[in-house]
């Protein structure tokens, strides 16, 4: 994928990531190992000089400790054939030494590697050794410059007698610092080309996960991302690998019914914990598989799609389907409204026939006792729903219901215990309850032998209590409660909506009011459905 908007170059740096990302490393890998090799060189000067010291005094401490030499200073002047010189040089010659200097309690040179010196003053200040104290120190001599040691020479009685002082040329000290800066630029080498060529595995393993993109487009590509995800009119919800949440855009936060500020603090947190335990938890997190899956969050119909992702994780998208699925009961309604109309037509039809046929024969006080009886079968039935029913919203459904139950050949009647007054606080929601039940029982007891449908609507107090019974062949104990659930359903889906999702709507409607749907056993062997709403009336 390509940008030709964001090809120029700057600074000249070049365009694509990858390449970015290596010369980063390689800088880096670079700076790390001169600085190590600095940090190695500075101490090493310091190190060698130390070494070379501590070397010299251990020269000097081994030759003070012959008692020989003590002796031969107190027995001999100085002379280049004296005992002194003779031993001070044998150690000089075996430990390669630059000189081993053996000097009285006056300073004055008893050896020295130049025999023309023996009898002269020492170069340095001798008193901290005299003294009797041990020296180390790199300083100029006769000899140049040299690392030093220095330590009195003690009698056999105790008595500080001398001093003897070893040095060790400086120049070979400099020449060992050289001769390790070879190796050591061979280490740094090894482990600056080692440093590049992980740097290069790298950047190539970038390369292929960044799809060869520059800095860039990536962050354009984000960008874009971000304003799409929540621009869509489709929730989309991200998943990782664990089931934690990636991202939620603003759809979704609406459709999930989250809090609008919580979608940046749900992201990191597992899916169970953000929704909790249910049939939209599992769809979304893969334990329920299909395309197009329908679920119910809230009031709200959803339709769900997921689709894995290479790292183990899972983007879902989200549709609302609310409207669509209200739609559809209106029009499931409307066409039962529609075949009841076009019923009524012929039975008006025939009504009208007989009435004409009274009239034609004379019959007229017949004719008036038919229209009467006619007239007042209907305006019983809508007398004897308004008089228990003071609502007008769930008067109006029971008696379009009454006419469809009709002609569907199944009586519908109020239970005698039925009275609910006006003034509910969501009369929406009842009349939603109340009709997806009632279809629900009609299609039960179409089939029956004595068919049968019964409702019982009634007020506790500020609770409403509302029961449909039905002739039908009910519901097994073992599956009250899966009913409820989304998607379950024994009819065959209908060509503009879905089948399964009348029922948990009724139980997710009169939760979030705080009440109960139950599935029972009505007193006649059908189906009895009960829903408790504690605060339906004002």
């Amino acid at each position: 994928m390509r940008f030709p908007h964001m090809s120029a170059r700057r600074f000249g740096l070049p365009r694509r990531a990858v390449s970015q990302i290596l010369l980063t490393q390689l800088a880096i890998a670079a700076g790390v190992v001169v600085l190590a090799t600095g940090l190695f060189l500075a101490p090493l000067g310091a190190q060698l000089d130390d070494q070379a010291m501590r070397r010299a005094l251990a020269i000097a401490q081994s030759a003070a400790a012959d008692p020989s030499l003590a002796a031969g200073l107190l027995d001999s002047g100085p002379s280049a054939d004296s005992p002194v010189q003779t031993s001070a040089e044998r150690i000089r010659r075996a430990t390669g030494a630059e000189y081993v200097v053996v000097m009285d309690l006056d300073g004055i040179r008893r050896s020295h590697p130049g025999a023309d010196r023996i009898g002269a003053h020492v170069s340095t200040d001798p008193s901290d050794v005299l003294a009797g104290r041990e020296v180390m120190e790199i300083d100029e001599g006769t000899l140049g410059r040299s690392a030093r040691g220095k330590v009195p020479l003690i009698a056999a009685d105790g008595e500080i007698v001398g001093a003897v002082s070893v040095g060790i040329a400086y120049d070979s000290v400099h020449d060992r610092l050289l001769g390790a800066i070879p190796g050591l630029l061979a280490y740094a080498g090894g482990a600056l080309a080692a440093g590049a060529l992980a740097a290069y595995l790298l950047s190539r393993r970038i390369q292929r996960q960044t799809r060869d993109l520059a800095f860039s487009d990536i962050a354009g590509l984000l960008a874009e991302r971000e304003a799409m995800l929540h621009s869509i009119r489709e929730g989309v919800i991200a998943l990782d690998g664990d089931g934690r949440v990636r991202l939620v855009n603003d759809e979704a936060t609406r459709l999930l019914g989250l809090a609008p500020d919580t979608a940046a603090t749900v992201a990191g947190r597992p899916l169970d914990d953000v929704l909790g335990a249910g049939r939209t938890t599992d769809v979304l997190a893969g334990r329920v598989t299909g395309r197009d899956l329908l679920t119910v969050q809230g009031s709200r119909v959803l339709v769900a799609n997921r689709m894995p992702t290479e790292d183990g994780g899972a983007v879902a998208t989200l549709r609302d389907r609310t409207e669509l699925e209200h739609l559809g009961r209106e029009l499931d309604s409307t066409k039962g409204l529609i075949d009841a109309l076009r019923a009524q037509d012929h039975e008006h039809a025939n009504r009208l026939h007989t009435l004409l046929g009274l009239l034609e024969l004379g019959l007229h006080e017949e004719a008036v006792e038919f229209v009467t009886e006619v007239v007042g079968v209907h305006r019983s039935t809508a007398e004897q729903v308004t008089e228990k029913v003071h609502d007008p919203l769930l008067a109006a459904l029971l008696v379009g219901k009454a006419t469809v139950a009709a002609e569907r050949g199944v009586p519908l009647r109020l239970a005698d215990a039925t009275f609910l007054p006006d003034g509910l606080v969501d009369p929406g929601g009842l009349v939603t309850i109340t009709g997806n039940l009632v279809d629900n029982a009609l299609d039960a007891a179409a089939g029956s032998a004595a068919p049968l449908v019964e409702v019982e609507l009634r007020a506790e107090g500020r609770a409403a209590i509302l029961r449909v019974r039905d002739s039908g062949p009910g519901v097994p104990a073992a599956r009250r409660e899966e009913i409820f659930t989304e998607g379950w359903s024994t009819k065959q889906p209908k060509a503009h909506r879905e089948r399964g999702l009348g029922l948990a709507l009724v139980r997710r409607l009169a939760e979030r009011q705080g009440g109960t749907a139950r599935a029972g056993e009505a007193a006649d062997g059908g189906a009895e459905f009960s829903v408790v709403l504690p605060e339906a009336l004002r």
